[in-house]
């Protein structure tokens, strides 16, 4: 936890020591809060899994889902998906990190379980893609197009690699 924490604030000290030379980074005390805070909780979350599971793939994969949740969340509220930060559609992908949470919750955190789950949430990614391009004029739809498949793929990465952990506990499955 002190190597987490040292490692967070190391980071944000660069980000601090950015900002005494550049005008590109302009962040607040609240910035830093917030950065800290996502940093430091999914390290935490990471180091979690790292403690209660031995098999690789599922480090990997909850490894993968917890990273892309974290950009997910950090692209959002830094610059917007859809549109600016301010846009509201982008309160959209809340649903979408809603999904993961939810659902890794009712499936208890085990590896077939959560493929199911991270394979829902490429879908809930891709369902917002939709609506966006459907409700909202874009003239960047290629890039909200890439952006969100992006996701879509580290999504379902997580997913085929929980597939793989899941195969890795059951020596009677064949690996995907």
């Amino acid at each position: 936890i002190l190597l987490l924490a040292l490692g967070v604030a190391s980071i944000l000290l660069l980000l601090w020591l950015a900002m005494q030379f550049t005008g590109t980074v302009a962040w607040t005390s609240f910035d830093f809060a917030v950065a800290g805070t996502l940093l430091f909780g999914t390290g935490l979350a990471f180091e979690l899994v790292r403690r209660k599971s031995g098999n690789l793939m599922y480090r990997a994969a909850a490894g993968v889902a917890l990273a892309t949740a974290l950009f997910l969340i950090w692209v959002n509220i830094a610059v917007g998906i859809i549109g600016s930060e301010d846009n509201p559609a982008n309160r959209m992908y809340l649903g979408v990190l809603a999904v993961l949470v939810m659902g890794a919750l009712v499936v208890g955190f085990r590896p077939l379980g959560m493929a199911r789950v991270l394979f829902a949430t490429a879908l809930a990614q891709a369902v917002v893609t939709l609506i966006a391009l459907i409700d909202e004029p874009h003239p960047e739809v290629l890039e909200l197009m890439l952006l969100n498949g992006f996701f879509i793929v580290l999504w379902a990465g997580s997913a085929w690699l929980f597939l793989c952990a899941h195969a890795a506990q059951n020596p009677r499955i064949i690996a995907p």
